[in-house]
């Protein structure tokens, strides 16, 4: 092979951008003997193009040609492409020499890429890249080859009509064909100028490939990486089949502009319907293809997507909407690609929603959740500002779909909506204890929006204080995302929204008595769907603190009504959350059963709620724990609150002692009026206004007596009653029961002496109670009373209840024995005082006897003197 000289190439190469052409219709067989076919045939470096030309039957075609110029490759060329390209290699070797027509036909194209419809004439030429019009016009695959020889190039095709482009540049010596725009690539032109009759011949060293699709074309830059990292298939069947394709593609570095989390979204599979906007943005399409020859100084191209593309050429650069123009006139074979330095996106035309988003975070199975119940509005208004609470795929999967309502359903619909929350709520807005209201609407909260828990709490040991949030129990997995108007967290599990009391309340066991009572009632659905309001549930010992007995009327089958108007005077006509009760100026809050209770903060913190009824200093100590409903929030309570629609009448209490029997008796006594709760007779001596507490022996503690030997006693009747009934004072000053707010006891019971009605007409009327120290139980007895071994005269005290008629003294205290009234024995009333009084005499007379057998023998005891008296000799001793 030889080299062509530069002298030869600038003999060749014209210094205009196109050398003149000789129309395709007008072009005649050259009348010299030697023609491109004759030259090939004549050098044995063109056998095997020429075999080529043979199989593709363009010799005809050659032969007609007047003025062309054939670019040539070697066999050595030839044999090297062959060897990579399954066509060629296969037409070389098939000696049928039948082809069929698309392999003719796609053979014929690429051959057609190397012919120009001109011969190159002698002219100046400086290092300036020329471009030339090739005999290829591109064509569609579906568009039939002509099956009548000779084959010649017919304008139209994919270009607008216009044939495929092929450059030229100089080198120094060496001359290179098929160059880019900046003269570099291509393939060297290895044997000089041949002159044949009908055109020019010059042997290249490779094969010239023509330009493939805009799609192949961009994905082998490597400045269009990024584009065609996130290409679609529907971009890339855009790519490959739309005709007169004139693209303005931004290089890598110009999608740096873009958040990192929309590249994030574009690289995602739900990116498709974006990416083919973004695609129309930098596409035009029209009759012809806008290569940067035909840029003027100021040209407008309207792209697909109806925007308009200002096109500035000066003498240094070109400009495309502001974007330099990087690299023009990218060949393609059905259009032609431009390189820009940035995207040619107008501010705002490209909202990304929060929608893409959260596709492209891997929030995919929540989006379709969404979707499934027509809530796209949530994530596809970019105006709107919404915290976002989005569980990734991998945590749905975890819980799976099975555990969530079903797709289209109106409980779904409700989940969702609880995931968003109205505003941008970033950590630092974030305090604990907020309740925020989210997008959920609740038919239970009268149309008002349902509202989510806040937990934050702070590492404040750690240098830079960290925050760890919780919204609705549900953790914040990594950092949260700003999205133009939306906020995203990521949260470890599905947000339920709350449901209705009853079943917020079930799984709280400290709550499970006054849910027993609620379920025993016909007030159950009531309170379960009654909108808008606050329900107060004490806790399981309250019903202890409210006296057992008071507990055991409200509980039992007859009092339902009692329990029912209970119950409701619990549940306030209003929501009320922790942060309104604390800091609110509101004291009276109406209840469903038509009554007010009044809440009251005290100066140490805490906060009380009365009832409006119930016996005098009733109250209950409130605990905001804001547990939300479907319908409001509930509280806790210390102690049950009874409203003034509840009258705990002595009768009542005593048949919740199971004390029919004595009741039967207080009757027969003429003492009906004390069960009643009634003020007495007229002619009563017991003033009105005084409360009773009656001891009410069970009925077990009649089991011993006669029963119509005691009915028909009605002397002995009214002693047993009276001994049983102590007046309560209107106003009595009752001791705590250990941190119960208020006393649940009719009286004071430890160490404390009563008088009853038995003691204006006996002597051992009053009762006496005392606090066993080994057991702690409560006895009472007869005072003074003696000589039965207390068998009649005490009993154990079981349990109490405290009225509330009688001015809300008084009450039941239920004991295990009945105490008959005390009336000591002759021996005890008149035998042991005189016995003792006789031994008393007996005593003081044998005492004065001994004093007097003493004093006698004083006076009357002999005196000794000397035999013959007192002597002189005595005298003087």
């Amino acid at each position: 092979m030889m080299h062509l000289p530069f002298t030869l190439f600038v003999a060749l190469v014209p210094f205009s951008a196109f050398a003149s052409q000789i129309p395709l219709e007008h072009s005649l067989p050259s009348s010299s003997s030697t023609t491109l076919v004759d030259a090939l045939s004549a050098d044995q470096d063109y056998t095997s193009v020429l075999r080529l030309l043979q199989r593709a039957r363009l010799i005809p075609t050659l032969n007609r040609l007047d003025g062309s110029t054939f670019f040539a490759p070697t066999n050595d060329a030839i044999k090297r492409h062959s060897l990579a390209h399954p066509l060629w290699h296969s037409v070389l070797n098939d000696n049928s020499f039948i082809l069929a027509d698309n392999v003719q036909e796609q053979l014929r194209q690429q051959l057609f890429y190397h012919l120009l419809n001109y011969s190159l004439p002698v002219s100046s030429v400086d290092n300036d890249v020329q471009v030339h019009k090739t005999l290829l016009f591109p064509r569609n695959h579906s568009e039939s080859p002509s099956r009548e020889p000779p084959w010649m190039p017919s304008p139209g095709g994919t270009l607008g009509g216009e044939p495929q482009r092929l450059r030229l540049a100089a080198h120094g010596e060496e001359v290179r064909v098929g160059v880019d725009s900046f003269g570099k690539g291509g393939v060297k032109v290895v044997k000089g100028q041949q002159d044949a009759g009908n055109g020019v011949l010059l042997g290249i060293d490779d094969v010239l490939e023509p330009p493939l699709d805009l799609s192949t074309i961009a994905s082998q830059h490597t400045s269009l990486s990024y584009f065609h990292k996130i290409l679609s298939h529907d971009v890339i069947d855009r790519l490959n089949t739309t005709s007169n394709l004139t693209l303005f593609l931004p290089v890598n570095e110009a999608w740096d502009a873009l958040d990192p989390y929309e590249r994030l979204y574009l690289e995602s599979e739900f990116a498709a319907d974006d990416l083919m906007r973004i695609l129309d943005m930098h596409s035009v399409v029209r009759d012809s293809v806008a290569w940067s020859d035909s840029f003027t100084p100021s040209l407008n191209l309207t792209t697909v997507d109806g925007m308009k593309l200002e096109i500035v050429v000066t003498p240094e650069k070109t400009t495309v909407s502001g974007a330099s123009l990087v690299h023009p006139d990218i060949y393609a074979s059905n259009g032609v690609l431009h390189l820009v330095s940035s995207l040619l996106i107008p501010d705002g035309v490209l909202k990304l929603t929060p929608e893409k988003y959260l596709l492209a975070l891997k929030c995919t199975t929540f989006v379709s959740l969404l979707h499934s119940v027509d809530l796209t509005t949530l994530i596809n208004d970019t105006d709107a500002k919404y915290t976002i609470l989005a569980p990734r795929d991998d945590i749905l999967t975890v819980f799976g779909e099975g555990e969530l309502p079903g797709r289209g359903t109106a409980e779904l619909k409700r989940l969702l909506q609880y995931h968003f929350i109205p505003g941008k709520w970033t950590p630092k807005k974030l305090e604990d204890g907020m309740l925020l209201q989210t997008a959920l609407e609740e038919d239970g909260l009268a149309g008002g929006h349902q509202v989510l828990s806040i937990e934050v709490t702070s590492d404040e040991k750690k240098k830079a204080v960290e925050k760890t949030i919780r919204f609705g129990g549900a953790g914040v997995i990594g950092d949260f995302i700003e999205i133009n108007n939306a906020l995203i967290y990521f949260i470890s599990r599905p947000l339920v929204p709350p449901s209705d009391p009853l079943q917020t309340a079930l799984p709280f066991l400290e709550l499970s008595s006054f849910l027993a009572a609620i379920f025993s009632t016909s007030k159950a659905e009531t309170l379960r769907t009654a909108p808008h309001t606050t329900l107060l549930i004490p806790r399981n010992h309250a019903f202890k603190r409210l006296g057992l007995l008071v507990s055991a009327h409200l509980l039992s089958s007859s009092s339902k009504e009692d329990l029912e108007n209970v119950l409701l005077h619990h549940t306030l006509d209003t929501v009320e959350y922790a942060k309104s009760i604390l800091g609110g100026s509101q004291h009276t809050f109406a209840s469903l059963e038509g009554s007010d209770i009044k809440i009251e903060r005290l100066q140490n913190g805490s906060v009380v709620v009365g009832p409006s009824g119930g016996w005098a200093g009733m109250t209950a100590q409130l605990h905001p724990r804001d547990l939300l409903t479907r319908t409001g929030v509930i509280h806790e309570l210390s102690d049950i609150l009874i409203p003034r629609s509840v009258e705990l009448s002595i009768g009542k209490l005593v048949k919740a002692a199971k004390g029919s029997t004595m009741a039967t008796l207080v009757n027969k006594a003429g003492f009906e009026w004390v069960l009643n709760g009634t003020a007495p007779p007229e002619d009563s001596p017991w003033a009105d206004g005084v409360g009773w507490t009656l001891l009410c022996p069970t009925d077990d503690a009649f089991k011993e007596y006669n029963l119509t030997r005691l009915y028909s006693d009605i002397d002995g009747l009214r002693s047993i009653v009276t001994q049983h009934l102590i007046p309560s004072p209107a106003q009595v000053d009752l001791e705590v029961d250990d941190d119960a707010l208020n006393n649940n006891r009719p009286l004071v019971l430890d160490d404390a002496t009563y008088t009853t009605i038995h003691s204006s007409s006996s002597a051992y009327g009053d009762l006496v109670f005392r606090r066993r120290k080994d057991d702690g139980e409560y006895v009472v007895g007869i005072k003074d009373a003696r000589g039965t071994k207390g068998e009649a005269d005490s009993a154990r005290v079981l349990s109490w209840g405290r009225s509330t008629t009688g001015g809300g003294t008084g009450g039941v205290i239920q004991i295990d024995r009945l105490l008959i009234p005390y009336q000591p024995s002759w021996w005890i009333q008149y035998g042991a005082p005189s016995t003792v009084g006789g031994f008393g005499v007996l005593i003081m007379c044998g005492f004065f006897y001994g004093v007097r057998l003493i004093w006698q023998r004083d006076t009357t005891e002999a005196t000794y003197e000397p035999m013959g008296g007192f002597g002189r000799d005595d005298d003087d001793s």
